[in-house]
Order: C-alpha cells, then structure tokens, then sequence
C-alpha cells in the first residue's frame, strides 16, 4: 500500500512539474514574438495640404525651407500639381537639417493660422537666397511680410504650443521613416527612387493614370 502510494505521488508530482514546465514554455514562446509595430503615417492631421483635400494622388514632400534643393524642385512640384489640378494634392512634412529652418517652418506656420499659406510659402522660398542658413531668417520675415502675413501677429504665436507639437511630431516621424536628405517625395505611398523634376513628373503621371 505504501509503495502505490509512493508512486502515485511521484506520477502527480511529475505531471505537476511537466504541467509548470509547458506553461514556461508558453509563456517563453510568446515573448520571443515580434512585436507589431505600427508604422509612421506619412501624412498626419494637421499636416499643410496644397490641393483638393479629395484628390486621388498624393505628393508627400519631407521638406527643409532651408534647402537649396527644395527650392530648386518647389516650381516644379508646382507645375506638376498645375497639369493635375483636381487630381494631385501636395502634403508637407517639415525637416530640420538647416539653421534657420525652425524659425522659417514657424513662420510659415503662423501664415497658415492667418489663412495665407501659399503666398507665404511662395514668397519665402524665392527669397531663400537671402536668409538661406541665417539663424535670424530676417529675409524671410521680410519676404513673409511682403506676400501678406501679420509680422505682429506672428511673432506673437510662432512659440505656440500648438506650433511645437507640430515640429516635433514632424521630427520624430522624420527620424522614424527613416529621412537622411531633403527633399524625399512619397507618391501615393511609394518613394520616388532617383530625385529629378521628370522623375517626380513620372512617377505622380502613372498614379494619376492608375486612379482613373
């Protein structure tokens, strides 16, 4: 009687010390799993739209005020947007890789409260010759004042709270997608592989003819 107890014991305790070792097991297992990570949205909320809010194509531009090359595209991503205007909008993501460029994204962004984004932006980029890595940007002020926007004003909500969540939403996704230059076009999702005006003029013809 004793020994059947004897084994019955050892038959329970071993089943007790498998039952413990599976549930490890499990337990191991799934935090060996990868984790699902959402990935960085390229157009946020509150990002500037240039276009029908609507249109089918969409031009995403990591875009630095301050970059020469940004501006060298800027009338080319305009034209584009002219052969297509209720097909293709135009989204901007600010970056920051110049001094000046904080303060210039501010700027535009004070013009965008007081309703006159473009003709800012217009105006800024054509003087970006001037004020191109100036930490006071004081031409860009100038060329902002000129296209309309309330200097005062400005200067009054540029350090905004809400002006800040912006460019460090705008940072942290810049630096999650993975931007090492300016400008990096995303149409309709996909990057544009090589920079060039007929590369982009290419690349947004073939979505615009894939949408109809």
């Amino acid at each position: 009687m004793r020994t059947r107890t004897l084994v019955v014991s050892l038959v329970l305790l071993c089943l007790a010390i498998f039952a413990a070792a599976f549930v490890l097991y499990d337990r191991s297992e799934g935090t060996n799993e990868p984790a699902v990570v959402e990935k960085t949205p390229l157009v946020r909320d509150y990002s500037p739209v240039i276009g029908p809010e609507d249109a089918p194509v969409t031009i995403v531009e990591f875009f630095d005020p301050s970059c020469e090359a940004c501006r060298a595209m800027y009338p080319y991503v305009k034209q584009i947007m002219a052969a297509y205007p209720d097909k293709v909008r135009l989204v901007l993501r600010y970056v920051l890789f110049h001094k000046g460029s904080e303060e210039a994204v501010r700027i535009l962004e004070t013009a965008r409260e007081q309703a006159i984004y473009e003709p800012v932006l217009d105006a800024v980029m054509e003087a970006q010759p001037q004020w191109h890595d100036d930490p006071d940007v004081t031409a860009a002020w100038d060329a902002a004042k000129s296209a309309g926007l309330d200097v005062e004003a400005a200067r009054a909500s540029m350090n905004s709270s809400e002006i800040d969540d912006i460019i460090q939403q705008d940072a942290a996704d810049v630096k999650a997608v993975g931007i090492s230059g300016t400008p990096t076009f995303y149409v309709n999702g996909e990057q544009l592989s090589r920079l060039g005006p007929q590369e982009l003029y290419d690349l947004v013809s073939s979505k615009v003819e894939s949408s109809q």
